[in-house]
């Protein structure tokens, strides 16, 4: 299989010369992703709210991908602030419940301060 592509039009992805999800064999690797809504290039100032676009935006990349959020197998979460990451499980348990992927927890800086966390994806493409 070829590998593919897939841009949700962010600016970042060409300022900084990454795709938001490469298809490569049985797999998709989504980019860490943030909670800025890329069709207004919004974002909101609450780690929850921030969750939900965060898996808005991964679904959007999975299903043009030919996969799921059901089909996640690993999820690496990134936090500046710790204290955001409980407030934020049941956003991760309504969108990723089903696959009960590996998952990590990281905290780190992000490259700006609106963003309250980052999540990055693995997953299976569903035909497979």
């Amino acid at each position: 299989m070829k590998r593919k592509h897939i841009s949700s039009g962010s600016e970042f992805e060409s300022k900084i010369g990454y795709s938001r999800a490469i298809v490569d064999g049985d797999y998709v690797f989504v980019s860490g992703t943030t909670g800025f809504d890329y069709k207004t290039m919004s974002i909101s100032d609450k780690a929850v709210e921030q969750a939900e676009q965060c898996f808005k935006n991964i679904e959007e990349a999975l299903v043009e991908a030919g996969s799921s959020l059901n089909d996640v197998v690993r999820v690496h979460y990134i936090f500046p602030d710790k204290r955001d990451f409980e407030p934020c499980w049941p956003v991760f348990k309504k969108y990723l419940g089903n696959a009960s992927p590996a998952a990590t927890m990281f905290v780190a800086g992000l490259l700006d301060e609106k963003m309250k966390l980052e999540i990055e994806v693995t997953a299976r493409v569903s035909n497979k």
